[in-house]
């Protein structure tokens, strides 16, 4: 990408820089882009502390629970193709299950099936014990230490990391393909998205972000309650590293990428037609939810919805060992941003708030493609 507009792009620019010299987070990638045009790329900031390695648009990071709108689209692929019904039972695709026949899968892509939320830090496991990690013995354990519904179903929201872990083995069994295949072949690359730019491993460690979590914090100070101290690292001066390690379950937050990854979804949910979802699917993904008495959520079939100066915008933000950020879809005003950070503790929601206003109030800064 080249940049063709300097000057425009020197108060989100600023307000990047500032957020690092503060020390707000080691290193700090942002994105912001309309149907066509990428209108602010950039990085500052550490990839890594102690190497001295620079973060730049193509470093990779942990997504955590942005990940689950992608798991949103990749089961709404499967509705289009009449593989499955948003009325459908979950319990018909999932064996195992202790929740029984009233969670739907419209429940649960839309956090209202009453499934428990435990915290879900200590669901990780170690890069080097991937390769033999079984996940499905895994998610069985989780389901034996959670088996009782928070509510009856559809009567609330309430966020849930393992409903959508459910979604993910719903995904597998209808689809006879592990979920990351899965969603690579039918998602990841039709968007045009490298191994490189999104997925489900660390396709080279050497260009993954380091994560951290900041010394002074009240989640440093409960870190042995949250997650298992075999993750933590050496204190880089104001920040302890969170050593590489991949999530139990990558339905609620397995990916791994960066912002030039996630912008080609984003884009592509800016087109008059997505090459994901038909126009029908993707409706549903935009469609604000109701409980089954009626009354509104802040949730559709796979995006979270916020307002900014009275506008409605579509988000998802993840977070966890050492990483945090954001994605936004904002219909009316015809773009899209995204916010990714190897710290814990930024606000990411803040940070958006501050860049996307500078974006649409002044003349916005553009990139050629």
């Amino acid at each position: 990408m080249h940049e063709t507009d300097r000057g425009s792009a020197e108060p989100v620019r600023s307000y990047l820089d500032a957020l690092i010299s503060n020390s707000k987070a080691p290193g700090i990638q942002y994105l912001a882009l309309t149907a066509s045009t990428v209108l602010c790329q950039y990085a500052c900031g550490l990839a890594d502390i102690t190497g001295n390695v620079p973060m730049k648009p193509n470093t990779t990071l942990m997504a955590y629970s942005m990940s689950k709108t992608i798991t949103a689209v990749a089961v709404l692929q499967l509705v289009e193709a009449h593989q499955v019904r948003l009325e459908d039972a979950i319990d018909r695709y999932v064996a195992g299950s202790p929740y029984g026949s009233s969670i739907t899968i419209s429940h649960l892509l839309s956090h209202t099936a009453g499934v428990p939320n435990p915290i879900p830090l200590r669901w990780v496991h170690s890069a080097e014990s991937h390769a033999r990690f079984d996940e499905d013995e895994a998610l069985s354990a989780v389901l034996q230490n959670y088996p009782v519904l928070s509510f009856r179903p559809g009567t609330r929201f309430q966020y849930s990391n393992l409903g959508y872990w459910l979604l993910g083995k719903l995904v597998e069994r209808v689809s006879g393909e592990r979920f990351a295949s899965y969603v690579t072949t039918h998602t990841l690359r039709p968007l045009g998205a490298t191994p490189q730019e999104l997925g489900y491993v660390i396709v080279d460690q050497a260009n993954q972000a380091s994560g951290y979590l900041e010394k002074y914090s009240f989640m440093n100070l409960f870190k042995t309650f949250l997650i298992d101290r075999a993750y933590f690292g050496d204190y880089e001066g104001r920040w302890l590293r969170i050593k590489s390690h991949y999530l139990n379950g990558p339905a609620f937050g397995g990916l791994i990428g960066n912002i030039q990854g996630f912008g080609k979804f984003l884009m592509d949910q800016l087109q008059p037609h997505s090459v994901v979802l038909n126009d029908t699917a993707r409706a549903w993904l935009y469609t604000q939810q109701r409980t089954k008495f009626g009354n509104l959520i802040p949730m559709t079939l796979g995006w979270h919805m916020g307002e900014i100066d009275g506008g409605t915008f579509f988000y998802k933000e993840g977070g966890g060992g050492g990483f945090r950020s954001m994605m936004r879809v904002y219909p009316k005003q015809a773009f899209a941003t995204i916010i990714m950070t190897n710290a814990t503790g930024v606000g990411v929601r803040r940070c958006l708030d501050v860049m996307d206003r500078t974006l649409q109030r002044g003349n916005n800064p553009r990139y050629e493609l």
